[in-house]
């Protein structure tokens, strides 16, 4: 009897020295939910708990290589995209994308700034993941002071999240899922809209903890293994999203800021 192997998933993002986000996280997220992963590495970081250290990123040429020595011999089922630190990878990243088959789901997670609140892009960057990649992707996934960043106001309500979410969804043709993770609230309410407008809620409540470096690596990194798994979109978001919540829960301990998650600790999808 054949076995059906495992979906192949490629991260493209920055490596953290501290093992709690990036690539790190992502490889870990990716095997315990049954997938095999590959990276292509856009920066080196030193980072920890409390911050980050220094950054060095690769050229747009290299990130380009890794990403072409995956796909040209193992294949892809499903990229997640993470950090890119600046305008010459983003537009090697672009032009790999654009090499793909269009079936292929690419899950952007916009990352402008680590937990810690340190900066991990250059200036321009963002503004040219917006141009290059959002037509590109099947979903991003920004929090919520990315998407005040790119809607250029405060967002401090759902109704607010969803309507800048919404012109996101439209002007790109994505799907956007916006997460709460940063408001004050006692439930976590991250909005999925799509394109056409439609709308749908996610929630859970809140878990008193300072361990959450990574939660946004994680998420994406899980979205985009099930839909590798050729899990729906929604439902893939939905066991995502516990993914992340039984990780946190399992997280060990370490460090003197904002610790890592228990990926380990969780069994399955």
């Amino acid at each position: 009897m054949s076995i059906k192997p495992p979906p192949r998933i490629l991260s493209i993002a920055g490596s953290d020295s501290s093992g709690g986000a990036g690539i790190q996280a992502d490889l870990k997220t990716i095997a315990m939910l049954g997938g095999y992963g590959m990276t292509a590495i856009t920066a080196a970081t030193a980072q920890n708990t409390v911050g980050v250290q220094a950054i060095t990123p690769l050229s747009g040429s290299f990130v380009r290589q890794q990403i072409d020595s995956c796909v040209e011999d193992i294949g892809v089922d499903a990229i997640k995209i993470g950090m890119l630190h600046d305008r010459d990878i983003i537009e090697h990243v672009a032009a790999a994308l654009d090499s793909l088959p269009q079936k292929v789901p690419v899950v952007l997670d916009p990352v402008m700034i680590a937990t810690s609140g340190a900066p991990l892009i250059a200036p321009d960057a963002m503004a040219a993941i917006e141009d290059l990649l959002f037509e590109r992707a099947t979903l991003v996934t920004p929090n919520l002071p990315e998407l005040e960043h790119m809607a250029e106001r405060e967002l401090r309500d759902s109704g607010l999240m969803e309507r800048a979410a919404g012109e996101l969804a439209r002007t790109y043709g994505v799907h956007v899922l916006a997460k709460g993770g940063h408001t004050d609230t006692q439930q976590v309410i991250d909005m999925l809209v799509a394109p056409d407008g439609k709308a749908l809620q996610y929630s859970h409540r809140r878990l008193d903890t300072r361990h959450t470096h990574g939660t946004g690596c994680t998420l994406s990194a899980a979205i985009a293994t099930l839909l590798g798994h050729g899990q729906p979109l929604e439902h893939a978001i939905t066991l995502a999203r516990s993914f992340v919540y039984r990780a946190i829960e399992a997280a060990p301990g370490f460090g003197a800021g904002s610790g890592p998650l228990g990926h380990q600790a969780v069994r399955g999808s």
